[in-house]
C-alpha cells in the first residue's frame, strides 16, 4: 500500500470581483493543475515552492479540509473526503504559526487530553510520551502552562502532540520557523529518529531549506500549481548544480594549479578552489591529480548549496 497517492489532482477557486455598482464579474483560479504523485511508507518527502504555488492547498486536500475539483486522493489506504473521522487518526499535522495544544493548560495536561481525543489506548499513551519526553527533553516543562512556554518549548510540544496517537503520516507546515540553531537541531534529530524507528511517512512544507536538505529523501518542487521537479536531493543538485568545489590547503603558497578536469576559481595564499564538472571527474581522481602536482596540508569538498539550487530552477 502507498501512504499517499494523488491522481490528476485539481482545484479551482471561485473569485468574484465588483465591475460596477451592482454587477461583479467572475474569475476562477485553479491553485493545484493536475498533479499526480505517489508516496511510499516512510518516506520523507520535501514539498516546496514558492509562496502560491500551491502547497497549503495541497495539504489541505490532503487532510480533507479541501475537496478537489476533480482527481483522486487516496491517504494511509483511505479517502480523505469521505473518511475524514477515520483519517483523523491515521495522520499527524504541525502547523508552524497555529497550536492544537490547550493554551491555559500544563503541556501534561494537553497530552493527556489528546489521548481522549484520538482514542489512544493508555498503555500506548504512556509509552509514546514517555519516550518523546526523553528524545525532545520535555521533563523540564511538562507542568508549565502552554502560553508559558518558548516558542522552541511548544514546537517540541506540538510534534509530540502529533505524534502520539501513532499516525501513519505527517504533515509538517514549518515546523522550525523562529526557533533557534540548538532548538532546530533537536527537532530535526527526533523526526529522523521517529520517521526511522516507526516509519511515519512525512510530508515537509517549509521556506527553511537546511530543513529540506537535512531531513527529505526526496525533493518534489511545485509552481503555479504543477509539479516542475521530483528526485532526491542529491539528483535536483545534479541536474541543477552539477559543479563541486575542491578546497586544498597546500603546504606553502603556489600559483594556480594546473590539473585536468578542474578549474582554479579562486586562490587565497596557499588555499586553493577547484571547481569540477561531477560527470567529468571523481573528488577521489580529482584530489589524486592534484596531490602529483603540489603536497598537500588539507582539504575539503564543498557540495552546492541547496538554496542555490532551488533558485536556479525558478530562473
Amino acid at each position: 500500500m502507498t501512504a499517499i497517492e494523488l491522481t490528476d489532482v485539481t482545484k479551482e477557486f471561485t473569485l468574484y470581483r465588483r465591475a460596477g455598482r451592482v454587477r461583479r464579474s467572475r474569475t476562477t483560479v485553479r491553485a493545484v493543475d493536475g498533479i499526480t504523485l505517489t508516496i511510499p511508507p516512510g518516506q520523507i518527502v520535501g514539498y516546496i515552492g514558492p509562496n502560491g504555488a500551491g502547497k497549503s492547498t495541497t495539504i489541505k486536500m490532503l487532510t480533507g479540509i479541501l475537496v478537489p475539483t476533480s482527481g483522486a486522493i487516496r491517504v494511509a489506504g483511505l479517502d480523505p473526503q469521505r473518511n475524514r473521522v477515520g483519517l483523523a487518526r491515521r495522520v499527524g499535522v504541525v502547523f508552524g504559526q497555529r497550536t492544537q495544544l490547550w493554551w491555559d493548560l500544563p503541556l501534561r495536561d494537553s497530552f493527556e487530553l489528546l489521548r481522549f481525543v484520538y482514542r489512544v489506548d493508555a498503555h500506548r499513551h504512556a509509552a509514546n510520551l514517555a519516550q518523546f519526553i526523553e528524545l525532545l527533553d520535555l521533563g523540564p516543562f511538562l507542568d508549565t502552562p502552554v502560553r508559558q512556554l518558548s516558542l522552541g518549548q511548544r514546537m517540541r510540544g506540538e510534534i509530540t502532540a502529533a505524534l502520539l496517537h501513532d499516525p501513519a503520516v505527517l504533515y509538517l507546515d514549518e515546523p522550525t520557523i523562529g526557533l533557534d540553531v540548538v532548538s532546530k537541531a533537536r527537532v530535526r534529530e527526533f523526526l529522523r529518529a521517529v520517521n526511522a524507528e516507526r516509519q511515519v511517512t512525512v510530508i515537509l512544507t517549509t521556506h527553511d531549506l537546511d530543513d529540506v536538505e537535512q531531513l527529505s529523501d526526496r525533493l518534489v518542487v511545485i509552481d503555479h500549481g504543477r509539479v516542475v521537479l521530483d528526485g532526491t536531493v542529491d539528483e535536483v543538485k545534479a541536474g541543477y548544480a552539477p559543479y563541486r568545489t575542491l578546497v586544498v590547503d597546500l603546504e606553502r603558497t603556489a600559483p594556480p594549479l594546473e590539473v585536468a578536469c578542474a578549474t582554479v576559481v579562486r586562490v587565497d595564499g596557499p588555499r586553493q578552489w577547484l571547481r569540477f564538472h561531477r560527470d567529468d571527474t571523481t573528488a577521489a581522481d580529482l584530489i589524486a591529480a592534484v596531490a602529483t602536482v603540489a603536497p598537500i596540508r588539507d582539504l575539503t569538498i564543498e557540495e552546492p548549496d541547496i538554496e542555490e539550487v532551488i533558485r536556479r530552477i525558478y530562473v
